[in-house]
């Protein structure tokens, strides 16, 4: 078992001065996102918080809900964010710098900028995932 680390917060050398007033939350549903329809694929993205979702408008990163019918499939792309993948629900395998990866609930799939990625449903029911991506995608 890898050594537990203690947390230690940097709280004098921050790139973004804290503010005299307390700073308030967002606190969505996936209700609240704006859906987003990928070309050439049967799914459908959920931008819950993101720059363009006025009910969570975030400025350096978002956070998407990627929802695959079985089957369906997203070919393999790239761009310049990085973005993290958590599978929530379902199976499937991702095209990851072209090596087909076996993934299912649980796991994490970190892709940094320019990493070549896609995925497909390989099972019978929705494959759910998250992703954190920053910056976020426009």
């Amino acid at each position: 078992m890898p050594k537990i680390q203690t947390f230690k917060a940097n709280q004098d050398k921050t790139p973004i001065p804290k503010p005299e007033k307390p700073v308030q939350p967002n606190v969505v549903t996936v209700q609240d996102g704006i859906l987003k329809k990928y070309a050439d694929c049967d799914g459908i993205g959920v931008r819950v918080v993101h720059p363009t979702n006025p009910k969570a408008p975030s400025k350096n990163m978002s956070l998407v809900m990627f929802y695959v019918p079985p089957h369906a499939e997203l070919k393999p792309n790239s761009h310049y964010v990085e973005e993290c993948y958590t599978i929530l629900r379902g199976q499937g395998t991702m095209t990851l710098a072209g090596k087909k990866v076996k993934v299912q609930a649980g796991m994490f799939v970190h892709l940094p900028p320019w990493c070549e990625h896609g995925v497909k449903n390989t099972g019978s029911e929705m494959l759910e995932i998250m992703i954190c991506t920053a910056p976020p995608n426009p």
